[in-house]
């Protein structure tokens, strides 16, 4: 389960990471609440700072994917994280001196959004050189295991922080500040020697288009792409509804709100060990299943009558969701020629942040008009709906057989080579 800690640079990158995204969840949880101070609990008003930092990965994310096939990913992760920790700097300093208002946040949120798009696809193809090809999946698996322990334990740092601190949010994005310092350090202290680059691509015209034409040649990538889309848009706006339940139904406080949150990380993190423990890569119909389960699993969320059955059913979903982001990201990693790597993820990654604009407000509107619980029941729903889609699409031509089992609980899909032809199918292949 942990045999890519054994590299060193890994381990060191691991270890940061964690304390890292831990400062990330941490802001993000403070900025969440004070939106909701400074808008008087809009949810147009938190779904709007969502798209807004999640926003630019339609545009950025290729940009860091381009720069992530020509130039050295550890420098310009640095680079980026420098660039991060300043603009939390400055959104602490504005709460601190009580200057601070809604469009500030929504301004700071843009330009971290940007930051970040240029970051992600960095720092995702730059684990295929701290481990080489024999660990990533290990390693991709483990990167959203600690991703969901800072997950796990952000909102509770938060939660216990603003509480503290009279329900102020300031020293949310301060500690934000500091934790990409470590990071940054970490960063400097890596063996080069060690890594596993692959040859750098000569800068020229045209790049991003042969990114865009290779995936576009190849259905098996289509197909996790349209998912990760789907689910990205829909699905993963637990941000949005999670504190909007806490506001609207329950009437939480910021400590139940992070627990709420926290209970959701719980899953994540269970799905995301779950994963480390896969050796190859994922199938195509364990993306169909697994984006069919979250969606269920979402709808039922939204079904629950209380604060406790609620808090109870978000770790199943969280565990759903992790499941099919981390077979997704890792069967496109595996799926690519190394060269076309840092290209290929920037489009994977604006296909799963990029929707985010258009779902965190959407779903912001119907729970703040019709209630928290139908935009969770409505999110669920629609990734049901993708999910058998792609069903359909994958099992075209095919004898399709669906096992169910109660003891142990599992489900399988079988689909069978495509009917009336005895020449295999290269994309069959690979699922």
């Amino acid at each position: 389960m942990f045999r890519a800690l054994r590299v060193w640079n890994y381990r060191l990158f691991a270890s940061t990471n964690l304390v890292s995204q831990t400062g990330m969840w941490v802001q993000r949880i403070g900025q969440d609440w004070l939106v909701l101070q400074l808008s008087g609990d809009s949810g147009v008003a938190l779904g709007l700072i969502t798209a807004l930092q999640f926003g630019p990965a339609l545009v950025f994310s290729l940009v860091g994917g381009v720069l992530a096939d020509r130039y050295d990913k550890r420098r310009l992760i640095m680079v980026t994280q420098t660039v991060m920790g300043l603009l939390a700097l400055v959104l602490g300093s504005l709460v601190a001196l009580d200057v601070v208002r809604l469009w500030h946040v929504l301004v700071l949120a843009l330009l971290l959004g940007v930051v970040s798009a240029i970051d992600a696809p960095l720092r995702q193809s730059f684990v295929s050189e701290l481990v080489g090809p024999g660990l990533l999946t290990n390693a991709v698996g483990l990167n959203s295991t600690i991703f969901n322990s800072a997950r796990l334990i952000g909102p509770a740092v938060a939660g216990g922080v603003i509480t503290a601190s009279g329900g102020s949010t300031t020293p949310t994005f301060f500690l934000n500040a500091a934790s990409f310092a470590v990071t940054i350090a970490a960063l400097a202290r890596m063996r080069r020697h060690e890594l596993h680059p692959s040859d750098p691509v000569p800068r020229g015209r045209g790049q991003l288009r042969a990114g865009i034409a290779y995936t576009r040649g190849r259905p098996d990538l289509v197909l996790a792409m349209v998912l990760a889309f789907v689910v990205g848009t829909f699905g993963f706006n637990t941000q949005v509804t999670i504190a909007l339940m806490a506001r609207q139904v329950y009437d939480a406080g910021a400590g139940a709100f992070g627990f709420l949150t926290t209970c959701y990380a719980v899953g994540s993190l269970c799905g995301a060990l779950l994963s480390t423990r896969r050796q190859a890569r994922p199938r195509q119909r364990f993306l169909v299943l697994a984006t069919i389960g979250f969606g269920l699993l979402t709808v039922v969320c939204g079904l629950m009558p209380s604060y406790a059955t609620f808090a109870v059913a978000l770790v199943p979903a969280g565990a759903a969701g992790l499941l099919f982001a981390v077979a997704c990201n890792s069967f496109v990693q595996l799926g690519v020629e190394p060269q076309m790597r840092g290209r290929v993820l920037s489009l994977y990654l604006m296909c799963f942040l990029g929707g985010t604009p258009v779902g965190a407000p959407t779903v912001g509107w119907l729970a703040e008009h019709l209630g928290a619980p139908v935009a969770f029941v409505a999110s669920g729903a629609l990734v049901v709906v993708a999910g058998c889609a792609a069903g359909l699409v994958l099992s075209r031509g095919r004898r399709v057989r669906l096992e169910a089992h109660v003891l142990p609980p599992r489900v399988r899909l079988h689909v069978g080579a495509r009917t009336g032809s005895a020449v295999p199918d290269p994309v069959a292949a690979g699922r």
